[in-house]
């Protein structure tokens, strides 16, 4: 597989789904490397660069607090580091992943449940139940 050309701040906001502005801030914090600027001082970021936004969201997404992501990178960014350590960092974030996943999976099945019911009352609507007894539709 090639390698992924240098992207804009633009561009890979956009492959991610983030904004410029977030981009700006998660690089300011520190859960993204400093950004390579081009010749004219445009910020340019790689495959990597993608990859740890990506992650970064994701995290975003199922509402991680920023210091527990920073916990993650690191323990990305430094392998050699204690493994008891990222072990309990990990673990810990991996219950916490699998809590969301068990109400994710709730909020599901309550919905198919509803939409379900739905059908069942509003399944072909009024032409539908006089079709259904027997009468002609659109005569009364």
């Amino acid at each position: 597989m090639p390698a992924l050309p240098k992207l804009t701040i633009g561009a890979l906001a956009e492959r991610t789904g983030s904004s410029v502005p977030t981009v700006r801030y998660y690089e300011e914090i520190g859960l993204l490397p400093k950004a390579r600027r081009g010749p004219g001082g445009q910020r340019l970021y790689d495959e990597s660069d993608l990859k740890r936004l990506t992650f970064v969201r994701r995290c975003r997404d199922f509402a991680l607090p920023i210091e527990k992501i920073r916990e993650l990178v690191s323990l990305i960014d430094n392998p050699a580091q204690d493994c008891s350590k990222a072990r309990a960092v990990a673990e810990l974030q991996l219950t916490y992943v699998r809590g969301k996943l068990a109400e994710l999976r709730a909020l599901e099945e309550s919905l198919s449940r509803y939409a379900t019911a739905c059908n069942e009352r509003c399944a072909g609507g009024a032409s539908a139940r006089l079709r259904d007894s027997g009468r002609p539709v659109g005569r009364k």
